[in-house]
């Protein structure tokens, strides 16, 4: 018999197809992530993936195992959350915010989807400016946000990653840069670059807008704003450049703003955080149902 965390590195990593992105949605080690997957396959007798140094696939029986195993776990997934319903009387509202378009849809996606798990339970989903975005959760406004990450604050929790994408750089139509087909993070510091708003967590700041380049060398900081289109506004006018996620050529297409790629930037990770002294079994439940449906949505290569 499979054991549970056996099952879920192996659905996760199927869905992901890297093991250091697995490692961080389960919150373990890449070697432990590595170890289980090996012990799996010994157990079964067979390889589940095919592992190189630029990529892992899954194997036919992998596959196969995969689309089988799915379902069933879903269902146990259920299960679980209707016992968790039982013991914990998991009702009432949950209060989630987001901070633009994208983030707005992938809430109201999970909301849906946490709505049918548990349909005692309801979302209400709020719209913040940037600069609440904490400020409301530490106040005890609001119970869950979803955000870009990290998150390193005293009094905040931060969930499960449930997006990566990757970077981009607004840069005005008019920039020298927006005519390149990509930009290295090393190019930053010939520019300006505008900041997020103040009262967000210095992890998160220092994440977008570091304030030295991979090799040192510094990098001038611009102005802040209080909102995601503020942003964008001052860098349409020349006032600096910004580093956004790739989901923002499609929800903030701009005549004044170009996309310019940034070849070695990491990726850029969503996340849900909350106040850690508000925690409950509604809001794990809530985290859960982000991170299951975010599996889901993955599927096996055919």
């Amino acid at each position: 018999m499979l054991e549970r965390y056996e099952i879920e590195t192996f659905l996760t990593l199927a869905a992901e197809l890297h093991f250091g992105r697995t490692a961080e949605r389960l919150r373990i080690s890449t070697a432990r992530v590595g170890r289980i997957i090996t012990r799996l396959e010994q157990r079964i007798g067979v390889p589940l993936f095919d592992r190189t140094v630029r990529r892992v696939e899954l194997t036919s029986i992998g596959k196969q195992l995969y689309v089988e195993l799915t379902p069933a776990w879903d269902q146990v997934g259920v299960v679980v959350q209707r016992a968790m319903v039982a013991a914990h009387a998991l009702t009432g509202t949950v209060r989630v915010a987001f901070d633009g378009p994208a983030s707005g849809l992938l809430l109201t996606r999970i909301s849906d989807f946490f709505r049918k798990r548990l349909p005692d339970c309801d979302v209400q989903l709020r719209e913040v400016r940037l600069r609440e975005l904490t400020l409301w959760l530490l106040g005890g406004e609001l119970d869950i946000a979803l955000s870009t990450l990290p998150i390193e604050e005293p009094g905040l929790t931060q969930g499960s990653v449930l997006v990566s994408e990757p970077r981009l750089l607004a840069v005005a139509a008019d920039h020298p840069f927006a005519q390149e087909h990509s930009i290295s993070l090393e190019d930053l510091a010939r520019m300006t670059v505008l900041q997020l708003p103040d009262t967000l967590p210095e992890s998160l700041r220092a994440d977008r807008t570091p304030s030295t380049t991979p090799a040192g060398h510094p990098i001038r900081l611009g102005r802040s704003a209080d909102t995601f289109d503020e942003i964008l506004t001052l860098v349409g006018t020349g006032h600096g450049v910004f580093p956004v996620g790739a989901q923002a050529r499609r929800y903030h297409v701009r005549p004044d703003i170009v996309y310019v790629p940034i070849r070695d930037a990491p990726p850029l990770k969503w996340g849900l955080i909350w106040r850690t002294g508000a925690e409950s079994p509604r809001i794990r439940a809530f985290d859960d149902a982000a991170r299951d449906l975010l599996r889901r949505s993955f599927s096996a290569p055919a």
